[in-house]
């Protein structure tokens, strides 16, 4: 809590002393509005190079997320760097546009465009950084199997897809706009299931991953986090490039993930 409490306090700080330094680049940026989805070239964070003039522009972001956006060890604040770029840039209209609640982040992007806002997503896509081991858990075997069975099989019983058919087969996720969900938080993973099954946190409709929490017990939740946060990260957590077969639902803002040559129509 007391890390938590500062990194609300310090974001409030330093977002008011950066603020004005990103309306100002934002403003004298030549860059076309749009109000479109954001697109890359997948994997965006492995083709397009660090903008180096950005890091000083978006100190206010690792003030909570880490040093490069790697996470801290709070055990709430996600890891960004290395994301794909569309879903980082989803997840900035999101808070801005109200879809996901968290004051803190309304605070510091309310103003910026969204032009400003893919600009920044950008920047943290193109970090290729390691990640951690994963902390060790105090949860049961029989917790774990059912969290691994789960993410990958599912329960058609229940009409629970498997997470891997849309986070990909090693839960890194699929660029440009499908996260992975290994080498996060297990409080994090926790309170955003819950979020999304509460309507605490939106998507464009149709906003398949709240039907998709809406399915899930509570056990399920705890089963499934615990798998994620003991696993290691494969490599260094790159994106897929496609998924192999279409997605079990429909998701509003991933049309643009790509389909193996050969998969399912």
């Amino acid at each position: 809590m007391l890390v938590r409490l500062f990194c609300r306090q310090a974001a409030r700080v330093v977002g008011a002393a950066l603020l004005g330094g990103l309306l100002g680049a934002a403003v004298a940026a030549p860059a076309a509005s749009s109000s479109a989805p954001f697109a890359a070239s997948a994997p965006a964070a492995r083709t397009t190079a660090v903008d180096a003039s950005m890091a000083p522009r978006v100190l206010a972001c690792t003030v909570c997320h880490g040093k490069e956006g790697r996470s801290t060890p709070d055990g709430y604040f996600p890891r960004i760097a290395g994301k794909p770029a569309g879903y980082l840039a989803n997840q900035l209209l999101n808070f801005r546009d109200g879809r996901r609640s968290y004051p803190q982040m309304t605070y510091l992007i309310e103003h910026l465009t969204d032009d400003y806002l893919r600009e920044m997503a950008a920047y943290f896509a193109a970090l290729d950084l390691p990640y951690p081991p994963p902390a060790r858990l105090d949860v049961s075997a029989a917790q774990i199997e059912r969290g691994r069975a789960l993410v990958h099989q599912g329960d058609p019983s229940r009409q629970l897809p498997a997470c891997v058919q849309c986070h990909g087969g090693s839960m890194t996720g699929v660029a440009p706009s499908i996260p992975g969900l290994l080498g996060l938080p297990r409080d994090y993973l926790n309170s955003q299931l819950g979020a999304w099954a509460t309507g605490q946190r939106r998507a464009h409709a149709p906003d398949c991953m709240a039907d998709i929490a809406r399915r899930m017990t509570a056990e399920d939740v705890s089963a499934v986090s615990a798998w994620l946060a003991s696993q290691p990260v494969p490599g260094r957590g790159h994106p897929a490039t496609h998924l192999p077969a279409p997605l079990p639902l429909r998701c509003g803002g991933v049309d643009d993930v790509r389909i193996a040559p050969g998969g399912r129509s």
